[in-house]
């Protein structure tokens, strides 16, 4: 009943933050917003705040040797033509993460006004992280060197704060790319990871009329390269559903010169990471080859992205057995793998984390017309079905499926990744 009565509040929020987008580590007013919010549920409230605009709070606690984290992520994306992008920084959120952190507060209002909590075996903690999406990183690069931050993601960089280290378990929810008629859930749907390549081609500028007989052309190099990336998609194997997407990221070209640097970036999406190391073998071949038959030179550097995303189907059975008893929600999907990326992959490295998706928005997701049409399931229904996925999992998580591994298990696998 609770969770009736709460719907119009927590969708005026919701509605305030849509309305506000921030980009990553630029969340001010989305923090203040949320705090607001939280502070009006619950006037003692106390938060833990890291890494400028990320922060956790934690319901319950004493006695209990079992912590779950639920999970919601503060930014929007960079959409400049999105209808309701800001008009000074282009963020908009068609990604829906403002839905998330909507649903979030009326979970954890639910458990606070009705003491819930008390009677699970489990401490619940809520962690706002910034800076999901992988973008704008000339600001965030800028805060590296500040030592503000170290990784362009958030949650990466709250698992190096130790923000999770003594969390055991991670709880995400994402909105469902695409439409569906049916109110719908979903759980098992893995990630890629990803890495970034930056191909800096080199070569020779001559007078292109004049003298073009002793240059070295740098952008017929990287034309080659993206050539060869298209040659080579057949010999990528379609189970590990890699995306390469070249772009042109600098150069200065004029028409009477002969272009004598260019660099080319591309992100590299593979569903392991053992395959992802192998096709950036293949890419930075392709690129040395490209150079060479031009007599030129290719600098290469690799950026890492987020690691792949497997979901812990033992904590999915839960939401399963949920969906099961629940006669609200039509649909449920399970085990759809994508090559979309997010650095919930990475904090899943150190501890079993799932994501469970919902529908409610028409539009393609990232795309200029994506928004939210059925409100009523995303902050009423949605959050009494994660509840009673709580309920579920409350004195039946098995200890021995779990695991934990250290930021700098994390680090060594991200160097082995990069160097």
């Amino acid at each position: 009943m609770l969770f009736k009565e709460q719907y119009k509040s927590i969708k005026r929020i919701a509605d305030k933050i849509y309305q506000n987008p921030e980009l990553g580590y630029k969340e001010l007013q989305t923090k203040e917003t949320i705090m607001a919010a939280l502070k009006q549920f619950n006037p003692v409230i106390e938060f833990e705040e890291f890494s400028t605009t990320g922060f956790k709070t934690s319901l319950g606690g004493e006695g209990k040797d079992l912590h779950i984290a639920f999970i919601g992520e503060l930014d929007a994306v960079y959409a400049p033509t999105h209808k309701y992008a800001d008009e000074n920084t282009g963020a908009a959120h068609n990604c829906g993460h403002y839905t998330q952190v909507a649903i979030a507060l009326a979970l954890y209002n639910y458990l606070f006004q009705s003491e819930v909590y008390k009677n699970y075996d489990f401490k619940l903690s809520f962690v706002f992280v910034p800076a999901e999406e992988y973008l704008d990183l000339e600001y965030r690069e800028h805060l590296m060197k500040e030592n503000t931050i170290t990784h362009y993601g958030g949650k990466p960089e709250a698992m190096k704060l130790g923000i999770f280290d003594d969390i055991d378990v991670g709880i995400c929810v994402h909105a469902i790319g695409g439409e569906f008629e049916k109110r719908t859930v979903e759980v098992n749907c893995d990630l890629a990871g990803f890495l970034y390549k930056y191909n800096k081609f080199k070569g020779k500028a001559t007078h292109a009329g004049f003298d073009p007989f002793s240059s070295k052309n740098a952008y017929s190099m990287s034309t080659l390269f993206n050539v060869a990336l298209g040659l080579s998609r057949q010999q990528l194997k379609d189970s590990e559903q890699v995306r390469i997407n070249p772009i042109v990221m600098d150069s200065d070209m004029s028409t009477n010169v002969i272009p004598n640097h260019i660099t080319v970036g591309t992100d590299l999406r593979s569903k392991t990471v053992e395959y992802m190391r192998e096709v950036a073998i293949k890419l930075d071949d392709a690129a040395k080859g490209s150079a060479q038959s031009l007599q030129g030179e290719v600098d290469i550097t690799t950026q890492m992205g987020y690691l792949p995303f497997n979901q812990n189907r033992c904590l999915s059975e839960f939401v399963m057995e949920a969906f099961k008893e629940n006669d609200e929600i039509d649909e449920i999907l399970n085990n759809n793998a994508i090559s979309a990326a997010g650095d919930i992959g990475d904090l899943s490295f150190m501890i079993p984390c799932i994501q469970v998706g919902y529908s409610g928005f028409t539009g393609t997701i990232h795309g200029d017309d994506f928004i939210d049409v059925d409100p009523a399931f995303i902050y009423e229904i949605f959050p009494r079905f994660i509840a009673q996925s709580l309920e579920k999992m409350n004195g039946r998580i098995d200890r021995s499926q779990l695991y934990k591994k250290t930021y700098d298990d994390y680090v060594e696998v991200i160097q082995a990744i990069t160097d």
